[in-house]
């Protein structure tokens, strides 16, 4: 549809449901893990297994110092330097098995994310993608989803290794020295002190983040498509673009030194701690071997075990604030995954078979917000095989009443039938699968012209495509191409011209097989020569079809079967053309108008 048209104004409109921003809690993101606790069990159980690992090495050293070294004994001295080289073996194979596992899990619960994401934005109806930028929608997908994977990592697999290493060393430490695990545990409190600060500040800093690169990577997608690089160029606006990326890229880049100087300014606090409970458990401990309570290889054992407690205490809370620092990006993931469609199959929808095509339009209004009607009481038939054109000034609503039909949005009152059946009581799929539409700007995705036609009928043979681009009048001038239809035909088609474009178009729409053809101004931006091209291929597409019909140039629209005269979002005129003429009327005006410069020309 084209921009600032009918459907355009639909940015305005704010009836639609919108999606519900929920709290972003701890619980919702653990349930993005729903399909892996049994990977995750296993995580539990390697972790547990290199946590009771973990824990031997210091008894190890203990033993030699107080045992193997005082007595002598080499025997016991090589056996326990023998395990201390075995034990850093035998974790690193469980290391591996679990990053391995751990990885698995991260990426399936993205892919899950992304896919989920992307299904949801494949239900929103067209209200919901004139009103959003393409670039935010590509950022939301997959720089979003990114963004959060290293919490998504921790917040389970991480959390859950260190909680386990941090329970069996507790354990360990009361076990050693009850009253040195005690001295241990008071310094704990001040590692949680600049928590909740920190991660406030990270949060509003990583939402300002990513907000900043949802609109860079809009304005790219903006300024390097093909309209806009031509409009970029056409005005000489290439040093604005670069001023106005400059400062995008700039406020990103502060974002981040920022985002990264608080971690760091965190990091350094939490990393001060533990050199600190250690030289406390020296002093204690120290006075304790020179009072003979305790032995040299115990002091050591114990000094060793205290990395083990206060670096994933330190890993844990640093996991908090990264938890927080993701919550914003987690609320704009969320905010996409709660959208409600605006038009969605009803719960008991049915098939919609054997179309003939009877199209009927009644008491049908739109507003885009509560009493500001872009349509207002449009009441019509089309039977099966007739073509019904709309015509009327621009912004009457024309685009906005032609869509309906296929539901790429609701009336706001009064109902739309095919064949006699409510368009809201059918499946979607099975109504639109009766329906073709061809616009003024016919889109064609970066692939083959084959794959453009496919897209229509996945399934369509050779023989099938010729037939249509025959019908079109396409299939000479695909044929005379080196790679005929294997040729490549660029970003949105523009390695054609806007009427070979179209005419691809209008053969896709031929290989659908439609019973209901909507024409929104096909033929509008076209030369004279191009324009006769597609207006034959337009009438055998028409040939036995229902066709709803916009046109300016009203030459397309003379051999109507009904012609409606829409201003302001209401029909003031209906009949023939030459109906319409007699009344002297809105159309008769139009008509003359055209046809004086016409003759002028």
């Amino acid at each position: 549809m084209r921009p600032g048209g009918d459907m355009g104004r639909l940015s305005d409109r704010t009836n639609r449901p919108k999606a519900k921003l929920k709290d972003v809690s701890v619980r919702r993101i653990l349930l993005l893990f729903q399909g892996y606790w049994g990977q995750l069990l296993v995580i539990v159980g390697l972790a547990l297994l290199a946590a009771v690992i973990g824990l031997i090495p210091p008894l190890v050293m203990k033993e030699i110092i107080d045992t193997a070294i005082p007595q002598g004994n080499m025997r016991l001295l090589a056996g326990m330097a023998l395990l201390m080289l075995l034990l850093p073996v035998m974790s690193g194979v469980l290391g591996v098995w679990q990053n391995h596992l751990n990885t698995k899990v991260t990426q399936g619960v993205i892919r899950d994310l992304g896919q989920s994401l992307f299904q949801n934005l494949q239900r929103q109806s067209m209200a919901f993608f004139t009103d959003a930028r393409s670039g935010e929608i590509v950022q939301r997908i997959t720089g979003d989803v990114q963004a959060v994977q290293s919490v998504v990592t921790s917040l389970v697999v991480s959390s859950i290794t260190q909680i386990v290493v941090v329970a069996t060393t507790i354990g360990i430490l009361f076990a050693l020295d009850w009253k040195l695990a005690i001295i241990s545990m008071i310094i704990l409190p001040l590692f949680v002190l600049p928590v909740k600060k920190v991660s406030k500040v990270r949060k509003e800093l990583r939402t300002q983040t990513q907000k900043v690169r949802s609109d860079i990577a809009a304005q790219l997608g903006e300024s390097f498509g093909i309209s806009g690089a031509l409009l970029t160029r056409i005005f000489g606006r290439e040093r604005q673009q670069e001023v106005e990326f400059k400062a995008m890229n700039q406020k990103v880049m502060d974002l981040e030194l920022r985002l990264n100087l608080v971690g760091r300014w965190f990091g350094m606090a939490t990393n001060t701690l533990g050199p600190l409970g250690t030289a406390i458990i020296y002093m204690y401990g120290g006075y304790s071997v020179i009072s003979g309570n305790m032995t040299l290889g115990a002091i050591v054992a114990f000094a060793a075990y205290l990395g083990r407690l206060y670096m994933p205490v330190a890993t844990l809370l640093n996991l908090q604030v990264e938890l927080a620092t993701a919550l914003g990006v987690f609320q704009r993931i969320f905010e996409y995954q709660d959208m409600v469609p605006d038009v969605q199959d009803a719960p008991d929808a049915r098939q919609l078979t054997q179309v003939a095509g009877a199209v009927a339009y009644k008491q049908v209004s739109f507003a885009y917000q509560p009493g500001q009607y872009a349509l207002r009481d449009v009441t019509f038939e089309a039977q099966p095989g007739e073509m019904v054109a709309l015509v009327g000034p621009s912004g009457a609503g024309k685009s906005t009443l032609i869509g309906m039909i296929a539901r790429l949005y609701d009336p706001t009152s009064g109902d739309v039938e095919v064949d006699g059946v409510n368009v809201r009581d059918v499946q979607l799929a099975s109504l639109r699968s009766t329906i073709a539409y061809v616009t003024q700007e016919s889109f064609l995705f970066h692939a083959t012209i084959g794959d453009n036609l496919r897209f229509a009928k996945p399934d369509a043979t050779r023989e099938e495509m010729e037939e249509a681009c025959r019908q079109a009048y396409i299939h000479d001038f695909i044929a005379s191409l080196p790679e005929g239809y294997d040729t490549m035909v660029g970003e949105r088609g523009h390695r054609l011209s806007g009427g070979e474009r179209q005419r691809i178009a209008i053969a896709r729409a031929i290989l659908k097989r439609p019973r209901i053809l909507i024409l929104d101004e096909a033929t509008s931006h076209l030369d004279s020569e191009s324009e006769s091209y597609v207006q034959a291929a337009l009438e055998e597409l028409m040939q036995g079809r229902t066709t709803l019909v916009i046109a300016h140039r009203l030459s397309t629209v003379l051999a109507a079967d009904h012609i409606l005269v829409i201003e302001a979002g209401s029909v003031v005129e209906r009949g023939t053309h030459s109906e319409l003429l007699e009344q002297e009327g809105l159309y008769a005006r139009l008509y003359h108008t055209q046809f004086a410069k016409v003759s002028e020309a």
